[in-house]
């Protein structure tokens, strides 16, 4: 049971649509991201979302396990950001949420550090072959026979 319904939270998440994701939460759904501002009710969430996911290329996310105590469901996720330079860049994150007997979502919490998602990109230096470069020197600094 716990697999299918975090399996179908993730499916809404990615599709990097957040009018799919706020129709599993309850109208006055609490949504926690990080370390932000709690949002409150499907129209703050959607909002805070669009302000996200405008920030971002795309995003999924690989289950790597769930499981559930009462009407806690707990999951840890590995999940790949596209950022607007169309790199990708990987992060883990441990999400819980609160169902209530209809099913719908009151309470969500994320909990992800997202500095490697927003860290300036440096290329690594590039590395110099010895072996296949000739250096030319110019006529005055060649040595004498």
């Amino acid at each position: 049971m716990t697999d299918d319904v975090v399996r179908r939270v993730f499916q809404a998440v990615d599709s990097f649509d957040p009018e799919e994701f706020v129709r599993l939460l309850t109208e006055d759904a609490r949504f926690v991201f990080g370390n932000a501002e709690p949002l409150v009710g499907r129209t703050a969430i959607v909002a805070g979302l669009r302000a996200f996911f405008s920030t971002i290329g795309g995003l999924r996310h690989r289950i790597v396990r769930s499981w559930q105590v009462d009407a806690d469901v707990i999951a840890e996720t590995e999940v790949t950001y596209q950022r607007l330079d169309g790199r990708e860049t990987g992060v883990v994150a441990v999400s819980i949420w609160r169902t209530h007997d209809n099913g719908l979502i009151s309470d969500y919490r994320i909990f992800v550090d997202l500095t490697p998602l927003y860290a300036p990109w440096n290329p690594p230096p590039k590395r110099h072959d010895h072996a296949n470069s000739s250096v030319v020197l110019p006529a005055r600094d060649l040595p004498r026979a």
